[in-house]
């Protein structure tokens, strides 16, 4: 590593549907978060690595901050909370599509508990005119004093560039956490089993979404180089399994199409990918069921 190189933490923060996922995968170059255009899709930490010849950065996309309905939401709302004094500098960001809104003083609020450098990151500006981002600037200036304030497009790619620049002011010179052809920390079947979540995300009814938890069963690599993949999809409901399969199946088929090509770029590899639909009821409630799925209250 040269002399000087800097590395750190950084979380990425904000109301449900911002676009937080949407600049980790920009930022690192693929995708590690799922997106959808349903809310609080992301349940856990995610961790994205971005790294240059001068810098790591670690970055920390967690859950949108929002009032939990559920146990399920509580933990979501722990990690996102929890987060926010474990790193160097927080990116806060806001959908200026949409305007300054209640989830955002809420957010707010919260920021002024803690310590952490605040980078407000403006994100959407495609979708806006130029002239009406001052004004929107004006009115999120008067609630916290942020240490920098950067208009994006995470979508398009616009002034990413410069918003690395801003965040890698706030770190300190440390060591490379990660080889520098890492881009997360996460283990290939936690990927791949939301690469499997983002697609039912995307291809059901409101009822659906927060009422899916998908487990990696069994992975493994034959002799051939296919990757044998077993998938479990956890529902709460008999109906929401039938929903889920389909009509003669075709829906769940539809499911593991499209996440196995999602999964094969990830891996590299030509993959099998077996999926299966299993009743928990009420599992977003149940503290056993919760730490079955992965999810921790510690």
């Amino acid at each position: 590593m040269p002399k000087g190189f800097k590395s750190g933490f950084v979380a990425i923060i904000g109301r449900p549907n911002v676009g937080k996922s949407t600049l980790l995968n920009r930022v690192v170059g693929q995708k590690v978060a799922i997106m959808s255009d349903k809310p609080q899709t992301t349940r856990n930490k995610i961790h994205g690595v971005y790294t240059t010849d001068t810098a790591q950065i670690v970055f920390l996309d967690t859950p949108g901050i929002h009032k939990p309905q559920s146990k399920l939401g509580n933990y979501m709302m722990q990690v996102a909370e929890g987060t926010l004094n474990e790193v160097d500098a927080i990116l806060f960001l806001v959908d200026v599509s949409e305007g300054l809104g209640g989830g955002d003083r809420y957010i707010i609020e919260r920021l002024k508990q803690v310590k952490t450098p605040v980078i407000l990151v403006m994100n959407k500006i495609d979708k806006v005119q130029p002239e009406e981002l001052l004004p929107i600037i004006v009115q999120y200036k008067d609630l916290y004093p942020f240490a920098e304030i950067v208009p994006i497009s995470a979508k398009q790619g616009t002034s990413v560039n410069i918003l690395l620049e801003q965040a890698v002011r706030y770190l300190d010179e440390g060591p490379m956490y990660y080889p520098a052809d890492q881009v997360t920390d996460h283990p290939e079947q936690f990927v791949c089993a939301e690469l499997v979540r983002e697609k039912i995300l995307n291809l059901t009814r409101e009822e659906i979404p927060h009422s899916i938890a998908v487990t990696i069963e069994d992975m493994k690599v034959q002799q051939n180089g296919l990757v044998h993949i077993s998938a479990v999809i956890f529902v709460e409901r008999d109906s929401q399994k039938g929903i889920i399969i389909g009509k003669n199946g075709a829906l769940l088929k539809e499911i593991g199409r499209l996440a196995r090509l999602d999964i094969e770029k990830l891996l590299g590899n030509k993959c099998f990918l077996e999926l299966w639909v299993k009743v928990k009821k009420d599992w977003r409630n149940q503290d056993r069921v919760l730490k079955d799925l992965g999810f921790r209250h510690d």
